[in-house]
C-alpha cells in the first residue's frame, strides 16, 4: 500500500505482519455507516453522528457545495483501511468512516469510489475531490499534489505462520516478496533488489499484484516467501487468515500518511485540514480510530504538506 521507506535488504530490517480477506475490485459508495470488517469484527462508532460546522464549510469550492457531495476515490482492497465488505459493494474501513466524518464536517455525504491505487493521484481535481486510500506523505507525492496529514503508520512483514523457511527480515536477498504496486513498498522492494545485487548477493524476486488481497493469498497459497506492507494492512492480514501468517519482526519506518488534495485549489485544501482537525480536537476521529482497532496510528495535528524525507 503506501507506506514509508524501506530499510534496505542489507540493513537491518526489523518487519511486521500483514494484511485482509476483503472483497476487492467492486466499484461503490455509501452514504452509510460501516458496520463490520469483512470477516467480522463490528465497526462501533457511526461517523453519520457527526454534525456540521457551518464556519469550516463555508471554506469549501461552490462548485463541491454545490453538489452536496464529497467525491472520495479508494483503493478498496487494503483492510482495515478501505476495502468492500461483506455486501461485495459497500466501502468500508476507518479511512472510508474517516471520510464520511470529514464529509459530514462539511456538510456533505462522502461519495468512497473505488479506484486503482496508481490511478487516484492523477485524477485529484477531475474525477476525484480527494484521495484517502493510506498514501504515505513522500516528497514526490508533496510534490503532485496537497497532503493533508491524518494517520502515522510503519511498514511490516508478514510469513507464514512458525517461519517454517527460518526467515529474517535483516536480509531479504535471494527470496520472494509479494508487494502491491505502485506502493512506497514496490518503489522499496526494486532499491532492496538492487542493494542486494550490489553486495554480490541474489537479488529479490518480486511478485507484484495491483491488489493488496492478491498479495495475501500469494502469502497463504506459498507463492511468496515474505509480503510487505504497511503495519496495519499486515497486522489485520494475520487476524483474518485464521491462523496462516504471522508477523516477521518489529514494525518499521513509520511515516505519517495524508489526504490528497489538489495543489490547484487551496480553498478544498484548507476546508479539508480544518475538517480533520475539527474531528482530532472533538474526539470523533480517535473514536473511528478506536472503532477499527488503529488508534495506535492517531496524530494529533493535520498538518498540509508536513516536512518529510
Amino acid at each position: 500500500m503506501r507506506s514509508s521507506r524501506l530499510v534496505l535488504a542489507s540493513a537491518a530490517l526489523a518487519a511486521s505482519a500483514l494484511f485482509l480477506t476483503a472483497c476487492g475490485g467492486n466499484s461503490g459508495s455509501s452514504d452509510t455507516s460501516s458496520t463490520a470488517a469483512a470477516g467480522g469484527g463490528a465497526a462501533s462508532f457511526d461517523p453519520t453522528t457527526i454534525a456540521k460546522d457551518d464556519t469550516i464549510a463555508a471554506l469549501l469550492p461552490s462548485k463541491i457545495a454545490s453538489t452536496g457531495k464529497l467525491v472520495v476515490g479508494s483503493d478498496t482492497t487494503y483492510a482495515p483501511a478501505e476495502y468492500i465488505g461483506e455486501d461485495g459493494t459497500t466501502p468500508i474501513g476507518y479511512d472510508v468512516d474517516l471520510a464520511k466524518g470529514i464529509a459530514a464536517v462539511l456538510g456533505l455525504k462522502a461519495d468512497v469510489q473505488t479506484a486503482d491505487f496508481t490511478g487516484i493521484i492523477p485524477a485529484i481535481g477531475t474525477k476525484y475531490d480527494v484521495g484517502v486510500s493510506s498514501f504515505t506523505i513522500n516528497p514526490d507525492r508533496e510534490a503532485q499534489a496537497n497532503m493533508v496529514e491524518y494517520f502515522n503508520a510503519g511498514e511490516a512483514y508478514a510469513v507464514a505462520k512458525g517461519n517454517p523457511k527460518k526467515l529474517s527480515g535483516d536480509d531479504i536477498c535471494g527470496l520472494t516478496v509479494g508487494v502491491q504496486t505502485g506502493t512506497v513498498e514496490d518503489t522499496e522492494l526494486d532499491t532492496a533488489s538492487a542493494q542486494c545485487k550490489t553486495d554480490g548477493k541474489k537479488e529479490i524476486t518480486p511478485l507484484k499484484y495491483a491488489k493488496q488481497t492478491d498479495v495475501t493469498t500469494a502469502l497463504v497459497g506459498g507463492k511468496a516467501d515474505i509480503m510487505y506492507a504497511d503495519s496495519p494492512i499486515i497486522a489485520y492480514a494475520i487476524s483474518q487468515t485464521g491462523g496462516k501468517l504471522e508477523q516477521l519482526g518489529d514494525v518499521f519506518a513509520s511515516a505519517p500518511q495524508g489526504i490528497v488534495v489538489s495543489k490547484d485549489d487551496q480553498a478544498l485544501t484548507d476546508a479539508i485540514q480544518k475538517a480533520v482537525q475539527k474531528l482530532i480536537d472533538s474526539g470523533d476521529y480517535l473514536k473511528i480510530l478506536t472503532a477499527w482497532g488503529n488508534e495506535v496510528g492517531a496524530v494529533t495535528t493535520a498538518d498540509v504538506n508536513p516536512t518529510v524525507s
